[in-house]
């Protein structure tokens, strides 16, 4: 499915991702800006402003930091890996689910870091600062960017069912093959929220 931008040109912007780190001083916030077509990430920018680190992607152009090339990580070894995350904090009702998942991730891994920001957490697994991240809950705008980022960096992204991930409100498991393949299968194991709270949830 196409999501949101099923039609024509569309652009998904989120000015200023990590709002309360913002609000708070706490230097981990950014923008965020994607054009789709007919559903079709083509291009996006986000944008790491307390560091000053630019972000971009194209469809089959690659990605780039600051003119640089990424790619995503290497690490292929969960023993090794550093995962990023974001909390359910507006679902308080999901924290079982999500308390099982983390408790089945953290010691397997070299650690989980939690930003509060989508769009930066998926550009460090572009860049392979991450090895790889997951989320149960966000929207087109926290993600469009940096899924185009981490595709063209050579990484994988799909929902927590294994499945693409379009222009729309999902949970998101990204990072390299090795290590989206392995949060996959920790998710399947510790369950995700009802495919019925996710739809109910991009209505509130």
């Amino acid at each position: 499915s196409p999501g949101l931008a099923a039609e024509g040109l569309v652009w998904i912007v989120d000015p200023r991702d990590g709002t309360t780190n913002f609000l708070h001083r706490y230097p981990m916030y950014g923008g965020s800006i994607a054009a789709a077509i007919d559903g079709v990430l083509q291009a996006g920018v986000v944008v790491d402003v307390a560091h000053d680190v630019h972000y971009h992607a194209s469809l089959g152009g690659g990605a780039t930091a600051n003119g640089r090339p990424i790619r995503v990580s290497g690490i292929t070894d969960p023993g090794y890996a550093l995962i990023g995350t974001g909390f359910p904090f507006k679902q308080p009702r999901w924290l079982p689910a999500y308390q099982r998942q983390f408790n089945a991730i953290l010691p397997r891994t070299s650690g989980v870091r939690r930003t509060g920001s989508a769009a930066l957490d998926l550009a460090a697994v572009a860049a392979g600062c991450y090895d790889g991240f997951w989320e149960l809950m966000l929207a087109p705008w926290d993600i469009a960017a940096g899924l185009l980022l981490v595709r063209e960096a050579g990484g994988v992204t799909s929902n927590a069912a294994g499945q693409a991930i379009a222009v729309e409100h999902t949970a998101v498991v990204a990072g390299n093959e090795a290590i989206h393949a392995w949060l996959l299968a920790q998710l399947e194991a510790e369950g995700v929220p009802d495919a019925v709270d996710l739809a109910e949830e991009r209505h509130t």
